[in-house]
Order: structure tokens, then sequence, then C-alpha cells
């Protein structure tokens, strides 16, 4: 088994301070305003911006969190609609590269966004409701509320890379 969640990133997480305790209808709330917090994190950044170190551009980040609420809403309900538990992974740079992140723009990236947060909501609450476990081929047994969780924290720790982007772009305040 791989690690994962806060074995893997510290709780609260070393990088953003995602508190992993919170409930799995928390965490449902929580993406649920990432498109709004995310917006406004752009505001003034309208262009891709980068920082040294971090892998991606500030739509590319987007462009992910949104492919990642995607990829987990659809396994959600395979598994709930159809009976499909079985989850494989997948590499998040892989799928960059496939989808061409080193070229995604922020409006279309933040468009995207905006359309996958209410199929993933409804795919999430739906899956608590039915009690959904999902077999992971790396993490093992992953019942909705760690999928909730863990999502919420990719997308709450991508939305911190997008600032420390940004603030670093502004430079220094004066």
């Amino acid at each position: 088994m791989e690690l994962w969640g806060a074995a893997l990133y510290g709780d609260p997480c070393r990088a953003c301070g995602y508190r992993w305790g919170l409930t799995a209808e928390d965490a449902v709330h929580a993406v649920a305003d990432v498109p709004g917090r995310f917006d406004a994190a752009l505001v003034a950044a309208p262009e891709p911006l980068r920082l040294p170190g971090l892998t991606w551009s500030t739509a590319a980040y987007v462009r992910h969190v949104a492919d990642n609420l995607g990829a987990w809403a659809y396994r959600l309900d395979a598994a709930r609609c159809d009976g499909r538990t079985a989850a494989a992974g997948y590499d998040p740079d892989a799928l960059g590269e496939l989808l061409d992140y080193e070229h995604a723009t922020v409006g279309a990236s933040l468009g995207a966004l905006r359309r996958v947060v209410p199929w993933w909501v409804e795919s999430v609450t739906a899956a608590l409701a039915a009690g959904v476990v999902l077999d992971h081929a790396t993490r093992g047994p992953q019942r909705a509320g760690d999928v909730a969780r863990n999502n919420a924290h990719d997308a709450l720790h991508h939305l911190h890379d997008v600032r420390r982007i940004v603030e670093h772009a502004a430079g220094p305040a004066t």
C-alpha cells in the first residue's frame, strides 16, 4: 500500500495546513467553495503564472484540480450505479502531459472547475449516503468519506500553490 493522506502529507499538511480530521460533509462543503476561491485568487492574474520549484502554472493547477475531481466523481458513480468498485491509480504528470497542461489557460481551466464541482458534490453526497467503498489499486479500501477528504486536500493544497505563485509574481508588498 502506498502512503496517502495524513500519513504522507502530515496532519496538518506540512505545506498547506490542511487538517485531515474534518468530516466528509465538511470536505464536501470545502470543495463546493473551491471554484470561488480559485476565482478570487486569480482575479488579478488572468494569464498562467509560474513559480520556480513548482511543477505547473496557475492554469495547470486549476486544470489538474478539475480533472482529479472529475475522475473521482466518475469512480464513485461507477461504484454506486454499476457496482464497479475497482479504482486504478493514475499519474497526474502523465495526465498533464496528455491533456497539455503546459498550454492550459486560466479562463478555460476555471470554467472546467466550475462545471465539474457540482457533479463531484452530487456524486460524493450520493456515495456517502450509499456507503460506497472503492477498492483502490495502491491505497486499498477508500470509503466515500476518505475520497471526500482526499479530494478536498488536493483542491485546497493546489489552491495554496496557486496563491503562492500569484503572491510571488506580485512581488514584495510595499
